[in-house]
């Protein structure tokens, strides 16, 4: 509910069968993940058939005729946007046409040096149909393809050229390929299905189909895949990893798996952590759905207050953080939740969230609490306070939308109306997602970020540039 907006998912796939319907089905297990747009990409035998559209899977990929597309290797995307424009022609997957054929590119993530290379190739005499990162990655790889027809070091020479985060599955005619940027910062794997393999942002993806998970991609490996096997190609350089946090406390379905840690046990862990470091005289623990869910449990489990749900969410509302904007957001709140007043009336109310970025929805949501007859409504947080901008595919880009960054946690408490509020602390959080703290992109926690961002401090003391 209070959480930031994401960017993207993606889906890759290639087996013995046709897999269009299963690209579809797979991208409506991440529609979380983004509601702006969504598409296919597939081979049929002799040419790459694309379909995209707006709005939800169901929609955006019936309405350009999914039924026309067959083929046992494609790609999948599903989009809300942070680098470019709401606009159908920032759909994704995006097409490039080349002589030896066509390759269709979905990305989740943030080009850090996008406007750098975008203006270097616009004065070299290229033209863009669209002003997303996505386009311009897309088009280095075909430059590259061009010059060896070897997709393999065509996206190792892009990977040389491109910073920031990127989570990549690529169609190359007849050809599927993975790619994880060399930090890690999306999340990307792979599983095996029987008649082949899938390449998805979350492991609920491959659940779908009961397949079998087989690992992350690595940061900084290209993967292909085929219907038979997995070609690997690591990363020859070295990188240090820096995986988002939010993907473990918010962004991930709780039931998916994001590098070796199942999201529902961390953010049950970060629960019980935020009890012992801020505990609370109340009646009962109740969860802000559905993303507070687990960390209200734990909460409850560490504390040994009573578990409830107080809120009753209306299934049929959009998820409040993609919608385009604020005042959507705000004006959803109402329509999607609702107290259960039998549960939280003459009571001592403590809810769970999973974060804060400017807490408009939670006075709103401790207001509805007071009204249904709550005596007194505590609030924790099971992220520490943002206090600085996501340049790698987050929706948090300036420093004013921050509340944490103009006033302390009691002025917070104030402005929300509670009558307590506790964040978990960064080695709280640290300690749950059970990663070393060198492994994990904190830098909207601690200003200190893992790539060179102009103005920005460098977590490292040594420069860190890909070397492909």
């Amino acid at each position: 509910m209070t959480g930031p907006r994401h960017s993207c998912g993606v889906i890759g796939m290639y087996c013995s069968d046709d897999v269009t319907s299963d690209i579809f089905k797979a991208l409506r297990m991440i529609q979380h993940r983004g509601q702006e747009s969504a598409g296919i990409s597939v081979f049929n035998g002799s040419k790459v058939i694309t379909a995209k559209g707006t709005g939800l899977v169901s929609d955006a990929i019936k309405q350009t005729g999914m039924q026309a597309i067959n083929g046992n290797c494609g790609i999948g995307h599903v989009r809300y946007p942070t680098s470019a424009s709401k606009s159908e022609k920032n759909a994704e997957p995006i097409e490039v046409q080349i002589t030896h054929g066509t390759i269709a590119l979905a990305h989740n993530g943030a080009i850090t040096n996008y406007q750098e290379l975008k203006k270097k190739y616009l004065d070299t005499g290229w033209s863009f149909l669209t002003d997303s990162d996505s386009e311009l990655i897309s088009k280095i790889i075909a430059k590259h393809l061009i010059q060896n027809n070897d997709p393999v070091k065509a996206i190792r020479s892009t990977m040389g050229e491109i910073e920031g985060a990127y989570s990549l599955t690529l169609l190359y005619n007849n050809r599927v390929f993975g790619v994880r940027d060399p930090y890690g910062f999306r999340p990307l794997c792979v599983g095996w299905l029987g008649n082949g393999y899938i390449l998805a942002s979350e492991s609920v993806a491959i659940d779908i189909f009961e397949g079998d998970l087989i690992r992350d991609i690595a940061p900084g490996e290209v993967v292909e895949i085929t219907a038979n096997e997995i070609k690997s190609h690591p990363s020859s350089v070295n990188y240090p990893s820096a995986h988002c946090m939010f993907e473990w406390i918010y962004f991930a379905r709780p039931d998916s798996v994001i590098d070796g840690r199942e999201v529902y046990d961390v953010r049950k862990a970060v629960g019980e952590i935020l009890a012992s470091e801020s505990p609370a005289d109340v009646d009962l623990v109740m969860p802000v759905p559905d993303s507070g869910r687990a960390h209200a449990l734990g909460y409850s489990i560490g504390s040994n207050i009573r578990y409830e749900e107080g809120f009753m969410k209306n299934r049929f509302a959009e998820r409040t953080f993609i919608l385009p904007d604020q005042k959507q957001r705000e004006d959803s709140v109402a329509m999607k939740m609702n107290p259960i007043r039998s549960t939280v009336n003459g009571k001592r109310i403590l809810i769970v969230d999973d974060s804060i970025v400017r807490g408009t929805t939670l006075v709103k949501l401790v207001k509805m609490l007071r009204d249904a007859g709550a005596k007194e409504v505590h609030v924790r947080i099971g992220c520490p306070p943002v206090i600085a901008p996501c340049y790698y595919g987050v929706d948090m880009k300036s420093r004013d939308q921050f509340i944490a960054t103009k006033y302390s946690v009691n002025e917070i408490c104030r402005k929300i109306g509670a009558d307590s509020l506790g964040y978990i602390s960064v080695p709280g959080l640290v300690k749950a997602i059970g990663k070393p703290e060198n492994d994990i992109c904190l830098a909207c926690l601690n200003n200190r970020y893992p790539t060179n961002i102009s103005g920005e401090t460098h977590r490292f003391q040594t420069t860190l540039r890909n070397s492909y």
